[in-house]
C-alpha cells in the first residue's frame, strides 16, 4: 500500500541561511516530508497563519537575526498548538538552557549535523505528536 500525500509530515524551518535552508528543504522533501521554508520569524508567522493545511513540526535555528528561534516557536506554537518544534544550533543543548533560549525539555540538535540526526529528531517529534490508538 502506498502512502497518501496527507501522510507526509509537514514541515516548517526557518533559518536565515539560504543554502542551509534550501539543503534541509531538499532532504526532508527527498525522506517524504513535505517542506515549507522560511527566512525569518515575519516569513515563518506569515507560513504558520496562510498554509492551508497542518504543518506538524517547526524546525528553526536558534539564533535569527530578527528574533530568537525560542521566541518563533512561541509565537508559531500559539497559531498551531498541535505542531512541535525541533531547535538546531550551533550551541550545545545545555548552553542554550542556561542562556534561557530554550527549555530543559525541548529538541535540539547541534550544528553541524547530518541529515540521520534531523530526521531522527523529527521522527521521534512526529511519534511523540501521534494519537494513540
Amino acid at each position: 500500500m502506498s502512502e497518501s500525500t496527507q501522510e507526509r509530515p509537514t514541515v516548517l524551518v526557518v533559518d536565515d541561511e539560504d543554502d542551509l535552508r534550501d539543503i534541509m528543504r531538499r532532504m526532508l522533501e527527498r525522506r517524504g516530508f513535505s517542506a515549507l521554508i522560511a527566512g525569518n520569524a515575519d516569513q515563518a508567522l506569515t507560513v504558520c497563519r496562510d498554509h492551508p493545511g497542518d504543518i506538524d513540526v517547526l524546525v528553526t535555528d536558534l539564533t535569527l537575526p530578527d528574533v530568537s528561534g525560542g521566541q518563533v516557536a512561541r509565537d508559531c506554537t500559539q497559531m498551531r498548538p498541535a505542531m512541535g518544534v525541533v531547535f538546531i544550533s550551533g550551541l550545545p543543548k545545555d548552553m542554550a538552557v542556561a542562556k534561557g533560549l530554550i527549555d530543559e525539555d525541548a529538541v535540539l540538535v547541534k550544528k553541524p549535523f547530518t541529515a540521520d540526526l534531523l530526521l531522527t529528531a523529527l521522527r521521534s517529534m512526529l511519534a511523540e505528536k501521534a494519537p494513540t490508538t
